[in-house]
């Protein structure tokens, strides 16, 4: 399989990390995880309007550029290079594919446009206290009332859940289990009966919230798709995200990679460079094959996604767990190459690593990707 990007990507890619040089430097950074919102309004209007990002991998029927999974992962890895601060992860990788996966046709022409063109914000709220990223773990009812339905449930680590203009709510009919039953509705975030609380977090870098659902009424157009059959589309939802994550990851592990042999060039001690210590070297040249074996996984994943092959789901779990453990690796390994000032706020790899610690469990820990590998290959 040839992983080489093609002219546009290299163009996509090049263009990307310009801008985010500019826009999502370490004081833009800062300014953004010292706000609530915890983004520039200004910096996400020029993604939006000016640059397209949320249009790339949605269909041109709903307004998108229509291209491929590839080419979403190219500027990914560009923003987790970047550790952008913006509501794109949550409306594209968790909104978007959540409603292209579930949702009926006259659904996704209303709801699509508006993310492809930066006016609506939306996320999917999936996750509850228990942890769990499957569908186990959802215990949020849907009842059935007149002409629509009424939620009750509470959601943990829903992200940018806080802000979002639409809230996609995973929930169960009562009395079913696992993949059967399940629904997904698309809640305004100012729907009464929801409390969106703002949860404090290790990385300030993003926004998670915790969300309540009492007595919540929607209307029988809020569900997204047939009522209960959503368990295969969520299932498939969220291994997209998680080949959106690993993109992430293997950007901010090539970051910490480039800052930690930039300072190992520069660092003297004993009056040299620290770079020519052979103990440095050895942990560069390992961050290195982390790295590169990573991205191949990565990029694996995501052709898998464009050729819609039937085992998506071993190899985004296969991207998940490798590129979230290479990514904490890399971001570890970068403070150890700085030393004492590797943890102070003034330097930068504090903010990868609390990144890394944070997303290394979001969407599933590398461990339960593991098992689930292993499941699927009979063990």
């Amino acid at each position: 399989m040839d992983f080489r990007f093609s002219e546009e990507q290299q163009a996509l890619v090049d263009s990307a990390r310009e801008f985010l040089k500019a826009h999502s430097g370490p004081e833009a950074i800062r300014a953004a995880m010292a706000t609530e919102l915890g983004y520039d309004k200004g910096v996400w209007q020029q993604i939006a309007t000016e640059l397209g990002w949320p249009s790339v991998h949605i269909p041109e029927a709903y307004g998108g550029l229509g291209l491929g999974y590839v080419d979403l992962v190219v500027l990914l890895e560009a923003m987790g290079e970047a550790l952008l601060c913006a509501p794109f992860f949550s409306s594209v990788a968790l909104g978007a594919n959540t409603i292209l996966a579930v949702a009926s046709e006259a659904q996704k022409e209303a709801l699509l446009p508006p993310i492809a063109e930066g006016r609506s914000t939306v996320t999917l709220a999936f996750c509850e206290p228990s942890g769990r990223w499957d569908a186990e773990g959802i215990a949020t009812t849907a009842r059935p009332d007149g002409d629509g339905y009424v939620l009750d449930g509470t959601k943990a680590w829903v992200l940018d859940g806080h802000t979002s203009d639409l809230i996609l709510v995973a929930a169960r009919k009562p009395g079913s289990k696992g993949e059967d039953g399940l629904a997904v509705f698309a809640v305004p975030g100012p729907t009464a009966g929801l409390e969106r609380k703002l949860l404090p977090t290790m990385d300030q870098t993003r926004r998670i919230a915790e969300l309540r659902l009492t007595n919540v009424r929607v209307g029988r157009d809020a569900c997204l798709g047939e009522f209960g059959a959503a368990g295969p589309g969520l299932a498939r939802a969220l291994d997209l995200a998680a080949i959106a994550l690993a993109a992430e990851q293997v950007g901010g592990a090539q970051r910490c990679l480039d800052m930690a042999v930039a300072y190992a060039k520069e660092r003297q001690q004993f009056g040299r460079a620290i770079g020519s210590f052979q103990a440095i070297k050895h942990k560069a040249a390992d961050m290195l094959v982390a790295v590169e074996s990573a991205r191949s996984a990565l990029y694996y994943a995501a052709c898998i996604v464009d050729d819609e092959s039937d085992d998506l789901a071993t190899n985004a779990s296969l991207a998940k767990a490798w590129c979230s453990e290479a990514y904490f690796k890399c971001a570890a390994d970068n403070i150890q190459i700085h030393g004492g000032v590797g943890f102070t706020w003034e330097y930068d790899p504090h903010l990868h690593f609390k990144r890394a610690r944070a997303s290394e469990s979001w969407l599933g820990t590398p461990a339960a990707h593991r098992e689930r590998v292993a499941k699927a290959l009979g063990l």
